[in-house]
């Protein structure tokens, strides 16, 4: 009989006695939907990341869509961004029925290349009509060179932080660098609402034109509605532009505001469990080790396979440490490669090749607050006990 292995997934939630208690305090309060908790969760994170305007919604996807809406993204018109990254980066380009402008990676960074960036703004020109770069796993990209390329066509820069959460970088906070930024609060981030996002920005306008974006087009929000006995008009409103339905509910903003206060100590945690799997796993050769920063907020810790030191490949690798219980995951396929992108733009395989090629290398491994140091043991031993099991000999082909 095989003996039991307890699993570590790859992914595990941090959520606690504040969080269940802050939810059920909204479940007693009468009021679920967006009111004033969500409204004090924005001033709350607003103040954090040192924005002059946050916007919660039901999903970093929804923040992103919202932000190219407010700057009038025009159909057929390019947004510069990444293959390497999740589909919600790019799906949200295609809703404005504009066309996704892809963009190799650095090999180290798996971040948008600058200099490929600047010759696209220079080729495509006026048919540009934003910069929509990822910070990956939380590695900053060089959002500086981003920003002044895209400053020097006069061109919107918005910020797909989703990964990207409590870092700065020369004193700001990620997110906060072009004229929004969009973060996830998805179960598996840096910090959760469950499901949720927020958008930041310094722009006033841009800020009331998603306010009233995020639900229906509706002029004034539904807890002031409902809840201003002093109007006796308090039920009229008017729709002013098509909207959307992507409001953040108080239960989930609830949740957020708790988050938000420990989002420190989470990244205090990630970083440690960084700092153990860099050091134990320094002397593995048939590994590459991602890249480190001081303004990493490590939401993944992405290995890569080197195959001419093994004599298996990076799927048998993966389902090898699946065996040993450790849950692994990929980040991420390119999205050039996608059916749904393949299809449309005829996108070949090694038409981004540093992409294609981070990708077949690619392992992620557990990273997140309650990962105890005796699980990243087991994960180290587990990623030392196959690479040396299947390591190539001189001699062998």
């Amino acid at each position: 009989m095989r003996k039991h292995i307890d699993f570590i997934p790859f992914s595990r939630p941090s959520i606690g006695k504040r969080e269940e208690r802050a939810a059920v305090d909204v479940l007693r309060s009468g009021w679920l939907t967006t009111g004033k908790i969500s409204a004090e969760f924005e001033r709350e994170f607003a103040a954090y990341v040192g924005a002059k305007y946050a916007l919660a919604v039901n999903s970093g996807t929804a923040g992103l869509h919202l932000a190219l809406e407010a700057l009038g993204i025009k159909p057929r018109q390019y947004v510069l961004t990444t293959p390497y990254t999740f589909t919600a980066s790019a799906e949200v380009i295609e809703y404005m029925g504009a066309r996704p402008l892809f963009v190799d990676i650095n090999e180290d960074s798996y971040n948008m290349d600058p200099n490929l960036a600047g010759a696209a703004l220079g080729r495509y020109k006026q048919e540009i009509g934003c910069v929509l770069p990822v910070h990956i796993g939380g590695l900053p990209c060089d959002i500086s060179a981003l920003c002044r390329l895209a400053g020097a066509r006069s061109v919107p820069l918005v910020e797909d932080s989703a990964h990207a959460f409590p870092v700065a970088l020369d004193g700001k906070y990620l997110g906060t660098f072009g004229s929004a930024g969009v973060f996830s609060f998805y179960a598996n981030k840096t910090m959760t609402t469950g499901e949720g996002g927020m958008i930041i920005t310094d722009d006033h306008d841009l800020a009331e034109h998603i306010r009233i974006l995020r639900l229906h087009g509706i002029d004034r929000d539904v807890w002031n509605r409902y809840t201003d006995r002093a109007d006796t008009r308090s039920w009229h409103y008017q729709i002013v532009t098509k909207g959307f339905k992507y409001n953040l509910p108080d239960l989930l903003a609830a949740i957020g505001r708790v988050q938000l206060t420990r989002a420190r100590d989470f990244l205090t945690a990630r970083r440690e469990i960084a700092t153990y799997y860099l050091r134990e796993l320094a002397d593995c050769d048939f590994i590459g080790l991602p890249q480190s920063s001081e303004s990493h907020a490590w939401h993944l810790f992405i290995i890569k396979i080197r195959p001419k030191k093994l004599t298996i490949t990076r799927d048998k690798f993966i389902e090898k440490l699946r065996e040993l219980g450790i849950g692994v995951s990929v980040h991420f396929i390119p999205l050039h490669i996608m059916p749904y992108f393949k299809a449309k733009y005829g996108f070949k395989p090694q038409d981004f090749p540093i992409a294609l090629n981070n990708y077949l290398q690619s392992i992620s491994l557990p990273i997140y607050p309650g990962l105890s140091r005796s699980q990243a043991k087991r994960v180290i031993e587990s990623i030392k006990k196959i690479g040396y099991s299947h390591y190539k000999t001189h001699g062998t082909s």
